[in-house]
């Protein structure tokens, strides 16, 4: 079939050669931009289900004494990650405000011990609230959902007013005065103020280049965040602790401003002190020298004297028994029997002899002139009469025999107590005894039959009843 072309106006150009008809486009491009379209529209789908529909999770009630300014949509956070929302308030007979919380799923259930409390981030806002859950432990009985935590496990937000009620009026004045106080220092210096915020851009960026610092590693400043999350959560736990130690903190700082002048005649002598301290301390090397001279001196005589304490041993241990008998001598318990006792009579025996024979007592002062030659000598006469007695009598007072006795090595000691003859001198000396320095009174011979002897008197006697010949 032939086609006439249109005649060209004039001085156009000759037309050129006609274009080739287009090819059919091909199905491929369509079928892809279909398919991500759908795709496209499948994620937006799912974002929309996970902001607008919330997810799953679990509502629950929260009892508390007031609403705190909260509103409906504030946050609620477990160490400082959101986890729900408040969805409802609702306003009780008992004047108290229940709270409808939604829990995601991944905290839910709850269980018992969990508690709830409402905080303040910031005071940028007066609605700015959120509710801070602690939840409890897992080996606990699970909430239901739906379930109310009464007010005892939640606590109402601390306002800064009441923190300001902790003062008492003359510190609340004084915060008062101080307000008033700077806004007069700043009063007519608006020049000098706009001057200083030339330095807010470099103040801006240093904080800025501070910040971007701060945030570089997230694991670590979100690690810091929930750290300080805990710890904020922890003390705002013990508020009334802390409105305790406010106030206790206050009473103190009050009996210090009490004690001005002596603390300040306290840091006048102060530099009294230390320079004294000083002084006494820069003698401490010289003290430790001489010490360590005296040491290194004594160190050479240290074994002669561990020598002499290993042989006072046994003289200790033998002179223990005798010193405590000699301290039983002066003090024995019961009346009238040790010296003491006695030395306590010897006034009284000597006002009743005074009055009783005037005439011996006179006798005996004008006989003191004569009886004083023998003074010197009275030692050696009692040894005299002492060693006759114990040698002439059988056995003496403490129940030894003579201390000087004649033994002859001719005979010994045999059976039934018989006398036999002795065929050495040692076999006349096996059957003696020696060593026996405690013997009771009456024990150098036979026991008597009624067992008088020997004479312990009870016991009070330190001898020996088993030293016997």
């Amino acid at each position: 079939m032939a086609t006439v072309s249109p005649p060209s106006p004039p001085g156009a150009p000759a037309p050129g050669p006609l274009p080739p008809p287009p090819r059919p486009r091909s199905s491929r491009p369509v079928l892809a931009r279909l398919l991500a379209g759908g795709a496209l529209a499948a994620v937006i789908v799912i974002v929309a289900l996970l902001v607008f529909g919330g997810g799953e999770g679990s509502d629950y009630k929260l009892e508390f004494p007031e609403a705190g300014q909260l509103v409906r949509g504030d946050q609620v956070q477990v160490g400082g990650v959101p986890v729900g929302s408040v969805k409802d308030i609702e306003l009780t007979r008992n004047y108290t405000a229940v709270v409808t919380i939604h829990v995601e799923h991944s905290l839910t259930p709850l269980h018992e011990g969990t508690t709830a409390q409402v905080r303040v981030p910031s005071l940028s806002s007066v609605a700015n609230r959120y509710i801070a859950l602690s939840p409890g432990p897992n080996n606990r009985p699970a909430l239901a959902a739906g379930a109310k935590l009464p007010a005892s496990a939640t606590q109402p937000v601390t306002d800064l007013d009441q923190l300001f009620n902790t003062f008492n009026p003359k510190t609340r004045k004084g915060l008062s005065q101080f307000i008033q106080g700077m806004a007069e220092q700043y009063a007519g210096s608006g020049r000098k103020l706009a001057a200083t915020t030339e330095y807010f851009p470099p103040a801006i960026a240093a904080a800025d280049h501070f910040f971007a610092e701060l945030v570089r590693d997230q694991r670590v400043f979100t690690s810091f965040l929930v750290e300080t999350a805990k710890a904020l959560t922890t003390i705002g736990a013990r508020n009334e602790s802390l409105r305790g130690l406010i106030e206790h903190a206050n009473t103190t700082f009050g009996a210090i401003g009490s004690e001005q002048e002596n603390l300040a005649r306290g840091l006048r002598q102060l530099p009294v002190t230390l320079r004294q301290g000083n002084r006494t301390f820069a003698g401490v090397p010289a003290t430790f020298a001489a010490l360590k001279a005296l040491v290194d001196a004594s160190k050479p005589t240290s074994r002669p004297l561990t020598t002499l304490f290993t042989k006072l041993r046994p003289l200790l241990t033998t002179g223990t028994p005798v010193v405590g008998n000699f301290s039983l001598s002066f003090s024995r318990p019961g009346a009238s029997n040790d010296l003491t006792d006695y030395v306590l009579a010897l006034p009284k025996l000597a006002r009743t002899l005074t009055s009783a024979s005037p005439a011996g007592v006179t006798s005996l002062r004008e006989s003191v002139p004569i009886t004083a030659f023998f003074g010197p000598y009275s030692p050696d006469l009692e040894g005299t009469l002492r060693e006759f007695g114990q040698s002439t009598a059988y056995y003496d007072a403490n129940g030894h025999y003579a201390r000087i006795s004649p033994a002859f090595p001719d005979f010994k000691l045999g059976s039934n107590n018989n006398l036999t003859p002795a065929a050495s001198p040692q076999q006349a000396l096996e059957g003696l005894k020696t060593g026996q320095l405690r013997r009771c009174p009456g024990a150098a011979t036979q026991p008597a039959p009624d067992r008088s002897s020997p004479f312990t008197d009870n016991g009070l006697l330190s001898c020996d009843p088993t030293e016997t010949p």
